[in-house]
């Protein structure tokens, strides 16, 4: 198993032409945080904890399939807690895990380039 080690502090050591196989780190946090919802989900989750119902008001556009589906998949991937209390109706609250947390900056700096793209 090749795995492409390198010090992300820089840009300097982003180096092209590494092979990108499947455990390289950056094709790791790709394949989680790709797809046009997962990273406003996670924006939405970074202000605190949320009910289904806020995510799918926050995010206008979502269909219910998308949301749950994009929920199941950063649960499973151990970035998000889900709790659901016994109620009628069921009320389910999503919550970011220290893991999702670490996310924070890489959202922070796709807030900062939109804002550049924006100009």
């Amino acid at each position: 198993m090749k795995v492409a080690i390198m010090d992300f502090q820089t840009t300097d050591s982003l180096q092209a032409g590494i092979d990108c196989t499947p455990d390289c780190p950056v094709k790791l946090a790709a394949d989680i945080i790709s797809g046009k919802w997962t990273t406003l989900i996670i924006r939405e989750l970074l202000a605190g904890t949320r009910r289904y119902s806020q995510l799918q008001y926050a995010l206008l556009g979502i269909s219910p399939k998308i949301l749950a589906s994009r929920l199941r998949m950063l649960k499973e991937n151990q970035l998000v807690t889900r709790k659901v209390y016994p109620t009628i109706p069921p009320k389910t609250e999503y919550t970011l895990t220290p893991l999702g947390r670490e996310l924070e900056p890489v959202i922070l700096s796709m807030a900062k380039f939109g804002q550049l793209l924006a100009k």
